[in-house]
């Protein structure tokens, strides 16, 4: 009773282990719940592996089997190879050409033609404005080709006489494109020719970059108006001043345009072309550089012409004395010249009596 009176007394919450006690209990707790972490760990990365090895093998099983699948039923099936390439163009283009461009045959799987390959081969050609290439199940192909239509020659020459027996002409159509066409219609034969184009690179299949031939075709397309296409049909037009364009209609008139305004420039010429009809005359040359003051000259009428050619009748004709054709011969005077020929041209007339049936003549009845 006197030790347990002499115990002092614990107080509540104290704690019974030292400081170095807790420490040890506290690095066998850290080392117990960091191997229990670390078998966690290992654990999750392990299913994690496996699901990925699981998915991995399900996604290559999944296209090997499609792979397999596609080429029994459609690569290798014979119900889809290529019978039948129906080729449609509004233009020269042949389908010989068009199958080679395009590297297209029969016989071939359906499904092994990439018909954006195709387009492309086929838009690449100079002739071809727009392309349409469809597949049709099981075993056809429908090209269909909208052709550039030409609108004039152009050439870097001063002049083109035959175009189509000249190497450096080439047709080229309202966007700038140049075409070398292998199969020449006869309407080309009366299309506009730009000429002088020195200072471009014409090539097949490339785009007009100068400004006077862009300017050239600006004009030729403004020009297809309704009374413009039919009183001033463009026939040549000059691009070499490198200044103007010289442009040359049906009716040999000359106008002269420059580079800018071009429409309000053929409101201009329209003006004239209504005052020459007015006056039953005929534009030979304008000068539509100038604002003010437009040079014009006007061609000779008939009249006038005629005129002129009596005029020259009524003058006295210059004699001229004509030369011996053979070396040493005397030339022959005029009056004995025509002595002979008067000789040699005059022969006996004879009145000819005519011949009726059942009568004779009275030179029969002697």
């Amino acid at each position: 009773m006197k030790r347990v009176a002499n115990e002092r007394p614990r107080l509540r919450n104290q704690r019974v282990s030292n400081t170095k006690q807790r420490r040890q209990q506290h690095l066998l707790d850290v080392k117990v719940r960091s191997h229990k972490a670390t078998q966690h760990r290992n654990h999750r990365l392990l299913v994690i592996a496996s699901k990925a090895l699981l998915v991995i093998a399900l996604c290559a099983g999944l296209y090997y089997g499609i792979q397999y699948g596609s080429k029994q039923l459609f690569f290798d099936n014979p119900d889809y190879r290529l019978v039948n390439i129906s080729v449609q163009t509004d233009g020269t283009l042949q389908r010989e050409q068009v199958l080679k461009a395009a590297d297209l045959r029969e016989g071939v799987n359906i499904f092994s033609i990439n018909l954006g390959t195709v387009h492309e081969s086929l838009q690449a050609l100079p002739q071809v404005d727009e392309v349409q290439v469809l597949r049709k199940m099981p075993s056809d192909i429908d090209i269909k080709i909208v052709e550039r239509k030409p609108v004039a020659w152009i050439t870097s020459g001063k002049e083109l006489g035959n175009p189509f027996g000249t190497e450096g002409a080439f047709l080229v159509d309202a966007r700038g494109v140049l075409m070398r066409e292998k199969k020449l219609l006869p309407e080309y034969l009366g299309l506009p020719v730009i000429v002088g184009c020195s200072s471009e690179s014409l090539e097949a299949g490339k785009v007009v970059e100068t400004f006077e031939a862009k300017a050239a075709l600006d004009l030729l397309r403004l020009s297809t108006g309704s009374f413009m296409q039919t009183r001033f049909q463009v026939r040549e037009i000059d691009v070499s001043k490198g200044y103007c364009l010289v442009v040359t209609d049906k009716n040999h008139t000359r106008v002269t345009f420059g580079f800018d305004n071009v429409e309000q420039q053929l409101r201009r010429l329209e003006q004239f072309l209504f005052y020459t009809d007015d006056s039953n005359r005929e534009l030979e040359t304008v000068n539509l550089l100038v604002q003010r003051n437009v040079p014009v000259t006007f061609a000779k009428t008939a009249a006038e012409i005629i005129n002129e050619t009596v005029d020259a009748e009524g003058a006295e004709p210059r004699i001229l004395k004509a030369l011996p054709a053979i070396p040493g011969a005397k030339p022959e005077t005029a009056p004995a010249a025509a002595k002979s020929k008067t000789t040699a041209t005059t022969s006996e007339v004879r009145k000819a009596t005519p011949v009726q049936k059942g009568k004779k003549s009275k030179r029969d009845g002697e």
